[in-house]
């Protein structure tokens, strides 16, 4: 039997499920075993669905994922969301376009203590979109600019996404984390000077708001303690050296617990909804996992994997004409994949060939987190665009797309000059060696 033929049937049957709407861990999972079994044998096929599943969940390494899920959903029903873009409201209130920038600067101070893209999305429609909606920004513009800055969730550290890159590449998680801080930086700046262009463009677009007095101004600031303190410990005790990654996933998800109760925003309710929400969201994570690795040890036998890896590493077309066609592979897989399964489905293929070609692991860490960001904010999928429609149902996906265009095209620029200079990702995890 082609072992080429039975990988590409894989794949085939893989996205066929997924157009039919099978969960996307799930059509893995099913097409990873099923070929594995049609090569090997019934038997091995159902040792690896037994082992498999048990491996992933009692993996010490990914016990991070569930702990920084359970430190954003804390912080999200403690109200910090609300007492960011609140901040930003009364800072730049009175600018033109001025809650934008209150969202922009919330969705990056919210990504800070919250590892996924898809809840600061979430977290911050509820929030922001109304407060623009009432102030008469366009319905489309608003919902765009907080899909946009949702993706600042996987960048700006802890990053769930920079968690299954770590482990799956044998790359320090401590260095990804450093890496993302500038990239992620760079955005809330692009967001803001796109912003300002547009406000100069078409004023009427951008309303002005109230002017709030500096004592007003100073005094919002004592909301914000929680999120520098939490910012602080995590991520000073995890780049200082004090805890590991994963006890300082539990660090924080612990402490945010307790700043929550103390300052008496979280009783037992909202903790229940928190500690609801956190497993709901692991689950889904857990499963696209298993269904990755049940996938991947499927492309092993064929040896699809390594052949793949040596196809990309002898096209005539140089290091970093390899790298742009993996780019435009991202941004294709993007716009029908989620961003957790195309980490796990390609990095295993790519990596290796980029490892290679002589590229930095935590630099290409980077490349690949920003890449497959991308397909959170692109049709038909885009999955931060249908969660933020999902609360705010009548705002037309088509709407939400035009208005996340402008982000998304400023994030190209983003993407190009990350490429151009790896000293901007590079220079931070560097004073840490």
């Amino acid at each position: 039997m082609d072992r080429d033929l039975v990988a590409l049937a894989g794949f085939v049957a893989m996205f066929a499920m997924m157009v039919l709407r099978v969960p996307i861990g799930v059509a893995m999972g099913v097409a990873g075993v099923l070929g594995f079994g049609l090569l090997t044998g019934s038997y091995p096929a159902l040792n690896l669905f037994a082992n498999v599943p048990l491996s992933v969940l009692t993996d010490y390494d990914l016990s991070v994922i569930p702990m920084f899920i359970l430190m954003g959903a804390f912080a999200s029903h403690s109200g910090l969301s609300q007492e960011l873009f609140t901040a930003g409201r009364i800072w730049f209130g009175h600018r033109r376009g001025g809650l934008a920038y209150a969202s922009i600067a919330a969705c990056g101070g919210f990504a800070a203590i919250n590892g996924s893209s898809v809840a600061t999305a979430a977290t911050m429609s509820q929030v922001a979109l109304p407060e623009m909606r009432r102030a008469g920004y366009a319905p489309g513009f608003s919902a765009g600019l907080i899909a946009a800055g949702g993706t600042l969730g996987i960048m700006i550290p802890p990053s769930v996404i920079f968690v299954l890159y770590g482990i799956m590449t044998d790359t320090d998680i401590t260095h990804l984390f450093a890496a993302g801080v500038v990239p992620g930086l760079l955005g809330v700046l692009f967001y803001i000077l796109l912003v300002q262009y547009l406000g100069w463009r078409n004023p009427d677009h951008l309303p002005v708001g109230e002017t709030h007095p500096w004592s007003e101004r100073l005094r919002c600031m004592g909301g914000l303690w929680p999120v520098i303190v939490l910012f602080s410990v995590v991520l000073g005790g995890i780049y200082g050296g004090w805890f590991t990654v994963q006890e300082g996933a539990g660090v924080g998800a612990a402490g945010t617990l307790a700043i929550g109760m103390v300052r008496g925003k979280l009783r037992w309710p909202q903790i229940k909804q928190a500690l609801i929400e956190a497993l709901r969201i692991s689950s889904a994570i857990m499963l696209i996992v298993i269904g990755a690795y049940l996938f991947g040890y499927f492309l092993t036998v064929t040896q699809f994997t390594q052949k793949a890896v040596e196809t990309l590493v002898h096209l005539p077309v140089g290091p970093y004409g390899v790298l742009a066609l993996i780019l435009i592979g991202y941004f294709i897989l993007g716009a029908v994949m989620d961003e957790l399964a195309m980490i796990l489905l390609t990095v295993p293929i790519v990596f290796p060939a980029m490892m290679q070609l002589g590229f930095d692991p935590v630099w290409f860490g980077v490349i690949t987190v920003m890449a497959v960001s991308f397909g959170m904010i692109t049709p038909p999928v885009g999955i931060n665009v249908f969660v933020i429609n999902s609360i705010a149902g009548d705002i037309a996906l088509t709407k939400i797309y035009r208005g996340v265009a402008a982000f998304l095209a400023v994030d190209v620029v983003r993407l190009v000059l990350l490429c151009a200079f790896p000293i901007l990702s590079l220079w931070l995890p560097g004073t840490l060696k």
